[in-house]
């Protein structure tokens, strides 16, 4: 039986601007088990960048998380990582915890050689001497596939394309080999080669240290391709949570529907592709039903004047709507 490494419970961070208060995490909850991938899609703004940021307390300033918890089980212990003092958080986070942040040239440093960033976490965490880091360093970019590691161990980030960048910051991501590894888009701009490449290598990892992974994504085949579990993130909100097989094949909430049926197949033709129809709701229009009922062909007078909590229909299969669940937020 798998045990949980990261349990988020009603997550919740906002950011106060001019305009008004933006809540791009408005109560987010879900478990990551040991081993295991969880994915979480979306269309872009809808949340799930700043989920991650939020779990890593990378938000502050200007955003702040006003509630929830995010508990890392490691060592027979348990941690709120949004109430441990900074000490304690910067021993996990880069150690037990690391992340591959969403654009490796705006990530990596440009006046730093990648040998001395991935070379940082290994004399911080892991007391390693200088001779020692720098083996380590070059091996560790051998594995992610640079030829001549060695040598581009003194190369800086713009001396390298984009695809090696992505290597070079998963390179820095697992160097202390950690439990938990959250990938933030980690395949965005790259072409479909490079893109097999890295999810094989990601593959590759987990399976070799027993990595626990978050993907977080907007491209479906990505998802397909890794994940164990999907959570589906909508106006800052998670809608359904499901196995990848059920997501897939039988998913529940309208707008999950529409992601799946929006995917090209090759054995169907389509004059035109199915789109949702209409726009996301602006991040600071807080409504008072469900943020997709707009948007929604299955809506009904409810929709509108009650939101929806986030209900099991199924064993290990939750949604957060009334046409999908209705008998089970009836039940509850």
């Amino acid at each position: 039986m798998t045990k949980p490494l990261l349990e988020v419970a009603d997550l919740k961070t906002q950011f106060n601007l001019e305009q008004g208060v933006i809540r791009a995490v408005n109560g987010v909850s879900f478990t990551v088990d040991e081993g295991s991938v969880l994915g979480i899609v979306g269309e872009s703004g809808c949340g799930k960048s700043v989920t991650a940021l939020s779990i890593m307390r990378l938000v502050e300033p200007p955003g702040r998380v006003t509630s929830g918890k995010a508990l890392f089980h490691d060592g027979g212990s348990a941690r709120d990582l949004l109430a441990l003092p900074p000490s304690a958080l910067e021993d996990i986070l880069g150690n037990r915890i690391s992340m591959i942040f969403q654009d490796p040239m705006t990530s990596l440093n440009p006046v730093l050689t990648v040998g001395y960033q991935i070379m940082e976490p290994l004399r911080v965490h892991r007391r390693l001497s200088r001779r020692e880091a720098r083996d380590e360093a070059a091996r560790l970019l051998r594995r992610v596939g640079i030829p001549g590691a060695r040598e581009r161990l003194d190369d800086y980030p713009h001396q390298f394309s984009g695809g090696m960048r992505q290597r070079v910051m998963i390179a820095m991501a697992v160097a202390c080999k950690p439990k938990l590894l959250i990938a933030d888009e980690p395949t965005t701009a790259l072409d479909v080669t490079i893109q097999a490449q890295i999810l094989n290598l990601l593959r590759e990892l987990k399976r070799e240290l027993g990595t626990s992974v978050v993907i977080i994504t907007h491209d479906l085949g990505v998802i397909a391709q890794i994940a164990d579990r999907v959570a589906v993130m909508y106006a800052g909100r998670m809608v359904e949570e499901a196995p990848v097989g059920e997501i897939f094949g039988t998913p529940r909430h309208p707008y999950t529907r529409a992601l799946v049926a929006s995917i090209p197949r090759l054995n169907e033709w389509h004059e035109r592709l199915p789109t949702i129809e209409g726009t996301p709701p602006r991040p600071r229009d807080e409504r008072v039903g469900c943020a997709f009922e707009p948007r929604c062909p299955y809506r009904i007078p409810r929709c509108a004047d009650e939101r929806p909590s986030l209900v099991e229909l199924s064993a290990g299969h939750a949604c957060a709507c009334w046409v999908a669940g209705e008998d089970a937020q009836g039940a509850r």
